[in-house]
């Protein structure tokens, strides 16, 4: 039996997948590290941290591999996207690793604009100037810690420094490169005029590779280290979306991804990098060969039940909680909740907005609560999938993985609201499959990505919309959807209030 390995570099920890020839999960390591908060709004991790919790997570896993060490063929990477790692001369670490997460950078962005010009950049990167990616964050190095700035010679992504460590070759995947916000993303090139523009050294930017290129073998010091052998292939791998989207099988038109975890996520396969969107939604490369994604972000998704849960219903579980919902009517008995308890990313690029409950009188109950929650969530991610639509996107089949495809009622909402289909995997391993698909395809054991799919992954259930509730739903979302304007003014006054 043959295996590759399927590395996912997380915010929180590495998780670790051995998959066989059938697509079977053999042994799953997962090696957690700390983040670094200093100040209000940053984000910071050693990248130390990853190199050595994943040099533990392979030893641990091969002391539990009773095979023969050569037949572990390949090794791929899921990674956590936009995070700065700078590297000096010697490609040693010049400060901790800047994080997606971080917001330090509303200035920067607002100097790319200024510079760049919004349609400009919009029509080289394909997305807007946020505080999550790459370039504002080198902007940010370059103008607060120049001394550092001066010494750096490349910057790399969180999995590429894991991953330069293994083999010793320095690369960057399209995908993980299209949110750097420095990569021409419909013609595949680092772009020289925002460089030029933004007094950039485009020979900071690393070289470039597809997402299943091989990159390099594992060095004979990190099989030492490992237990790998020095012969195992290494590929380059993609960044954790493009990833997660390749292991659901998003890999064909009309295909879209929901994915509820504490953000929230709508993806979409899309073969041509030609399409405008306004910046209301992503727009990525693809880790899939000479393919392309749009994706629209609800940044608190299943964190907004999660707060729920622990301010109002600490003393349940959430299945309990959950459990409830299916007594309450399609529409909360006329409450509606919007989820921008951590301000929101799509289509409203917009950090100060807030949440709101809409409609509450003294005859709600907790579960009519729960039940608006779930559907407001999945009402912003609806309103992603309507920009798609507005711009001709035609989704046949949504595959939905995540916290929102534990529950069946949460499903059907979905089908619902999104007036789609929706296909639950029957075994979800998220980005750390893509990852793994990404290195079977890459030793060959399949002529394409979609091969690889159609042999790995299998669906279990499917939920119709309801013609019924889809009509109440249009109604509903209509209203969601007046929400934001009516509720902008007030939040900004309110925000000098917030501690």
């Amino acid at each position: 039996m043959k295996y590759v390995i399927g590395i996912d570099l997380g915010t929180s920890a590495v998780k670790i997948l051995l998959v066989d020839q059938n697509g079977n999960v053999t042994q799953e390591v997962t090696k957690q590290y700390a983040l670094i908060q200093e100040k209000p709004g940053y984000s910071e991790q050693r990248p130390e941290d990853w190199l050595e919790q994943t040099i533990a997570g392979l030893a641990e896993l091969l002391e539990g591999f009773h095979g023969e060490v050569t037949a572990i063929e390949g090794i791929s990477f899921s990674g956590q996207m936009h995070g700065l790692v700078l590297l000096d001369e010697q490609q040693n670490v010049l400060r901790p690793a800047i994080l997606w997460n971080d917001t330090r950078t509303t200035a920067q962005c607002k100097q790319i604009y200024d510079k760049v010009g919004e349609a400009r950049l919009l029509d080289i990167t394909k997305n807007p100037a946020l505080e999550g990616f790459t370039l504002p964050k080198l902007l940010w190095v370059k103008e607060h810690e120049p001394e550092i700035y001066a010494r750096a010679r490349t910057f790399v992504l969180p999995k590429d420094y894991v991953r330069y460590r293994l083999t010793g070759t320095l690369h960057m995947d399209y995908s993980d490169a299209a949110g750097t916000l420095l990569l021409d993303v419909a013609n595949m090139n680092w772009s020289s005029e925002l460089c030029d523009v933004l007094d950039i050294d485009v020979n900071l930017c690393p070289p470039l590779v597809g997402s299943h290129e091989e990159v390099g073998h594992v060095t004979e010091e990190m099989a030492e280290k490992t237990g790998l052998s020095s012969a195992t292939r290494v590929f380059a791998g993609g960044a954790d979306n493009a990833c997660g989207a390749i292991g659901a099988g998003i890999l064909s038109e009309g295909k879209t991804l929901c994915s509820i975890g504490t953000s929230g996520v709508v993806l979409s396969y899309e073969q041509e990098g030609t399409k405008e969107f306004g910046g209301k939604v992503h727009y990525f490369n693809h880790g899939a060969p000479e393919a392309y994604y749009t994706m629209g972000v609800t940044l608190a998704a299943g964190h907004s039940l999660s707060w729920f849960k622990d301010v109002f219903a600490t003393d349940v579980s959430f299945d309990v909680l959950l459990s409830e919902v299916a007594t309450v009517p399609v529409g909360s008995n006329g409450l509606l909740f919007t989820p921008y308890i951590s301000g929101e990313r799509s289509p409203h690029a917009d950090a100060m907005i807030r949440g709101s409950f809409i409609g509450m009188d003294s005859r709600h109950e907790r579960k009519d609560f729960v039940r608006a929650v779930m559907e407001g969530i999945t009402f912003s991610l609806n309103e992603s999938l309507e920009v798609f639509r507005q711009n001709g996107k035609e989704m046949d089949t949504i595959v939905s993985i995540g916290g929102g495809s534990k529950s069946s009622e949460w499903l059907q909402m979905q089908a619902d609201i999104f007036q789609t289909p929706i296909v639950r995997p029957s075994s979800e391993q998220g980005p750390g499959m893509g990852a793994a698909m990404l290195a079977a395809f890459g030793c060959g054991w399949f002529a394409s990505l979609q091969d690889c799919a159609d042999s790995f992954l299998e669906m279990d259930e499917i939920y119709h919309p309801f013609q019924e509730n889809v009509v109440k739903y249009k109604e509903l979302f209509a209203i969601y959807q007046d929400v934001y304007g009516q509720t902008k003014q007030l939040n900004d006054s309110l925000s000098r209030y917030r501690m």
